[in-house]
């Protein structure tokens, strides 16, 4: 019996061990490549060998000629022209630079076709985000259990990433700005191409990486604290989530209350996460389908798979700037792929795979993340299956009075009922960024009444 104790016991080990997080193990000589042959974030400084994609030279950092505060934001490049389109009839010549839900969205839809441009690495941040960043190299570190960052309060943990949490906890922890408005539209588009707009007002308040807050002021184990209230169409204005985000979830889950106009009643939202369904969205997203991905990490496997180089959507001005109209952009089954632009990008690749006893409806996702700014910028979503169910794709620009690249337009595509979800539409809004000033007692539900509209 001894010996059938001990092989248990060093099987249970070996379990623990393979299964664990892999804890930052950067040493001083690979934080040191950091603003030399890697940029300040952790991506390759240097272009790629073919030449399509070039060296960063520090991105954009200043506001152009025309950008107006709060207002929208021109394009830098808008004398670019498309440099090929790939649709249904040569994506085998490109399958190399695309994703398997990308491929799948061609062959659905005849008439989407994906326009490639010159690539452009605008992507900034703050210079104090790379200070942060690069004293996190040798010391930030996985929570036990991977779900969660201890050892830092701001910056992208894991600049020189080991596995795939460190990889989608940058994604979680990457800067957004400090405590900011906007205001955008949502639709649920209809295979028919019908849709109704819901109109969100949101307020954001970062603790994690806020650079406007000393180390000292920013709240312990805090991320964010974000306001959302639906002020059109009519059935649903008033309504609003208040949500407490943390960064080490195992010290402390997410808190989450809603206001309803018609009860003026606040209730505790322990709901809000996982698979439950997104706000107003028709059940064409989960909640952690916000920004491509958010919350806990808890219910799935990750793992690191590389780096590729992959057709993402990248300097999008013109598809979210003020010379469209929404009816513009919505089309049946897709968004107007006219207005639509693609580059080729380095990204990580990581996959999370769900795990034996834990409950989602993805069984499997593969999340496409730019090196440049720690983005998600494509999701491949499988369901019980193991069949491609949803792909999700996040159409950015640099906010460059920040500067900060920001998901602008996320646009989720459901494969098996032709319907697609569009999130972030802003081409007829007027505020698009807007700084504010906010106390802790403007995030915590008993203010939550006094803000409701009905």
């Amino acid at each position: 019996m001894t010996g059938k104790k001990n092989t248990l016991i060093n099987a249970a080990i070996l379990l623990l061990i393979s299964t664990a997080p892999a804890l930052a193990e950067v040493s001083t000589a690979e934080a040191s490549k950091l603003g030399k042959s890697l940029t300040p974030l952790g991506a390759e400084m240097a272009g790629n060998a073919n030449k399509t994609i070039p060296t960063w030279d520090g991105g954009i950092t200043k506001p152009i000629a025309g950008f107006k505060e709060t207002g929208h934001y021109p394009d830098p490049f808008a004398s670019d022209k498309p440099l090929f389109s790939i649709d249904a009839t040569n994506m085998e010549k490109y399958k190399a630079h695309l994703t398997p839900g990308q491929m799948a969205l061609l062959k659905k839809y005849p008439d989407w076709k994906m326009q490639v441009y010159p690539s452009r690495r605008s992507a900034a941040f703050p210079k104090a985000h790379y200070a942060e960043t690069f004293t996190n190299a040798t010391k930030a570190k996985l929570a036990p259990g991977g779900n969660g960052v201890t050892g830092t309060t701001g910056g992208i943990p894991f600049p020189i990433p080991k596995d795939g949490l460190e990889v989608i906890w940058n994604h979680l922890t990457r800067y957004r700005g400090d405590t900011y408005a906007m205001n955008w539209n949502q639709a649920a588009v209809t295979r028919d191409g019908n849709y109704t707009l819901v109109r969100f007002e949101y307020e954001y308040d970062f603790h994690y990486g806020n650079l406007s807050k000393p180390e000292k002021a920013r709240e312990e184990n805090k991320l964010l604290n974000f306001l959302q209230i639906v002020t059109a169409p009519a059935r649903l204005a008033g309504q609003i989530l208040l949500v407490h985000d943390t960064v080490d979830q195992v010290q402390q889950p997410r808190q989450a209350w809603t206001y309803n106009p018609g009860q003026r009643r606040v209730r505790l939202a322990p709901n809000i996460g996982y698979d439950n369904p997104g706000t107003a969205a028709d059940g064409l997203r989960t909640s952690d389908d916000f920004f491509m991905f958010n919350g806990a990490t808890d219910r799935y496997h990750w793992k690191l798979v590389g780096k590729q180089e992959i057709y993402v959507p990248y300097n999008s001005y013109k598809l979210v700037g003020n010379t469209l109209k929404y009816s513009d952009v919505l089309k049946p089954g897709h968004i107007n792929p006219e207005h639509a632009r693609y580059e080729l990008h380095r990204v990580w690749v990581a996959e999370a795979t769900l795990k034996e006893g834990a409950s989602h409806i993805y069984k499997r996702r593969t999340f496409y993340i730019d090196e440049d700014s720690w983005m998600i910028m494509v999701t491949d979503k499988y369901d019980a299956r193991d069949q491609l169910w949803r792909v999700s794709e996040a159409h950015n620009i640099n906010l460059y009075n920040i500067p900060m690249t920001y998901p602008m337009l996320e646009v989720h595509h459901d494969l098996q009922s032709g319907r697609y979800l569009a999130m972030g539409l802003r081409n007829e809004e007027h505020k698009i960024y807007e700084v504010i000033k906010r106390s802790p007692s403007d995030f915590t539900p008993s203010g939550l009444r006094g803000l409701g509209t009905r």
